[in-house]
């Protein structure tokens, strides 16, 4: 008779499970909590301490880590030495094993905890087994995830010897358990209070394929720490499948909408950075008002909101190519319009929580950073000028330092009235990017005369601000922190513009 072994924290699934193997005449073997739902459902497993002959012990830490659980499974069935063994010390071979592990990430993520109790929830017996059944996947069968109950019960019924799917069992089972490794490592990193400990173990799950990379023929798929994490807690309302690049700019977009909670707010992002941005006092007026700063650029661009969309909102975005549209919720009406351009990626949602880190990709290696605070407010600025910015330009400064931090660097923005009418770019010099603002601005046909201008950097030299003088700019807002501040201030000064130092950088490379 084949034995199988079931021990599992996560019990979706499992009663169904049990039945089927039950029903073609397999032995059950259970532990604990398992075992009283099996018997709960009319199931007569056997408890594992009977099988070892040992009782649990220490509260329930011993009770799997035996001879004759680790010899059942590991032992090869092809070697004699090892069924001679067995034979002689009574070790009746495991066939199979269902064991998910304690729920250690869920007790490190509660506050209500102390070290103590999540220490508890490292499991030791279940990595244990599930590597030693992974390991002799020829012989048996190792399942750790409940998605796989139904093809391997499959399999069985058709007695199919499937070792090619064994093999990718096994191979879950070692994905899983270095993740929960991974998980435990960093939570201890997190009590001796290093964010950069020695070795990083970083573990993602594959939430989708994707078609392909940045460019065909790039193999592409998209991971998350967990399920719901960043990104993958998004719910896709309509359109056709997610592009790499689509994702790219999804996260540019959130970002930039993220620190402007007290009002609506849009921005149409290409290529990762805005090409518009703006507040106002409905998703409609924000999505104009973002719209109208570079309406060539917006074309096939991701539009984000922070708030609701309404029938509205949707109207006027469906009259545009866009690729696609996120925000926290939609109504009804407005998901039914957006839906009639097949193609248009629907999300809905806020990002899921996340590990608080930076990862960037360099060669042979990561680079890991604390992620930029969501919060951008002017505590800390210094007015360094004769000139005091009037209250209406404040508004507009905190908005342009808001904005600048999405873009890339170099980056300019000029701003007024709660909205970005030119946005200079990825420029390699801080001259440039202001050039480029003003220009885009021009071409869009708005009119510069007493805007603000954000910069995400310290000017290096005093010629950013003379060209920003040149397009009439009323007020700068600067980090400050160069050589030649003094030099960039007193060219403030000579134009009669307010000017801002905020002590602070956001390069966003």
């Amino acid at each position: 008779m084949p034995r199988a072994l079931l021990s599992v924290s996560d019990k979706s699934g499992l009663v169904d499970f049990a039945r089927g193997l039950a029903g073609l005449g397999w032995e059950l073997i259970s532990t604990g909590g398992t075992a009283r739902a099996l018997r709960e459902a009319g199931l007569a497993p056997r408890d594992v301490s009977e099988v070892t002959g040992s009782p649990e012990l220490m509260d329930g830490r011993v009770k799997t880590l035996h001879p004759k659980i680790h010899g059942a499974l590991l032992g090869r069935r092809d070697n004699p030495e090892h069924m001679a063994a067995m034979t002689e010390h009574g070790i009746t071979p495991i066939d199979l094993i269902v064991v998910n592990l304690y729920p250690f990430r869920e007790a490190a993520q509660r506050s209500d905890l102390q070290p103590d109790d999540v220490i508890e929830q490292i499991d030791i017996g279940g990595p244990s087994m599930l590597r030693s059944a992974a390991k002799n996947f020829a012989s048996v069968w190792a399942i750790v995830d409940p998605a796989d109950y139904e093809r391997v019960l499959a399999a069985l019924n058709a007695q199919d010897d499937d070792v090619d799917l064994r093999r990718l069992l096994a191979g879950k089972v070692f994905a899983h358990t270095a993740s929960y490794d991974a998980a435990i490592a960093s939570w201890f990193a997190q009590q001796r209070g290093e964010l950069f400990p020695d070795t990083v173990a970083l573990s993602f799950q594959r939430q989708q394929s994707l078609r392909y990379g940045e460019n065909p023929g790039q193999a592409a798929a998209f991971y998350v720490e967990r399920r719901g994490a960043g990104l993958g807690a998004l719910v896709q309302r309509g359109g056709k499948e997610l592009s790499f690049n689509n994702f790219l700019d999804l996260e540019g977009a959130l970002l930039a909408v993220e620190p402007f909670a007290d009002k609506p707010a849009c921005v149409i992002v290409k290529h990762t950075t805005p090409c518009g941005l703006a507040v106002g006092e409905t998703m409609l007026e924000a999505y104009q008002k973002a719209l109208a700063c570079d309406p060539v650029s917006a074309f096939g661009s991701v539009v984000a909101f922070n708030g609701n969309v309404d029938k509205a909102t949707a109207d006027a975005v469906s009259s545009l190519f866009v690729e696609c549209i996120v925000a926290p919720s939609f109504e009804d009406a407005a998901v039914e319009i957006l839906g009639r351009k097949r193609n248009l990626r629907v999300l809905e949602g806020r990002p899921g929580k996340d590990a608080g880190l930076d990862y960037k990709r360099v060669r042979g290696g990561v680079l890991v950073q604390e992620r930029a605070p969501a919060t951008i407010d002017a505590q800390g600025w210094t007015v360094a000028t004769t000139r005091q910015p009037t209250e209406a330009e404040m508004q507009d400064l905190l908005f342009a330092w808001r904005a600048v931090a999405a873009v890339k660097s170099n980056a300019i923005v000029i701003a007024t009235n709660g909205a970005t009418i030119g946005i200079g770019a990825g420029q390699m010099s801080r001259v440039d990017a202001a050039f480029l603002a003003a220009h885009k601005a021009a071409l869009a046909g708005h009119a510069t005369a007493g805007s603000v201008l954000g910069s995400d950097a310290f000017f290096p030299f005093r010629d950013g601000v003379d060209q920003a003088a040149d397009v009439g700019v009323r007020a700068i807002v600067q980090p400050g922190g160069s050589v030649r501040d003094p030099e960039v201030i007193a060219a403030a000064n000579e134009h009669g513009i307010a000017m801002v130092l905020t002590g602070r950088r956001q390069f966003r490379h």
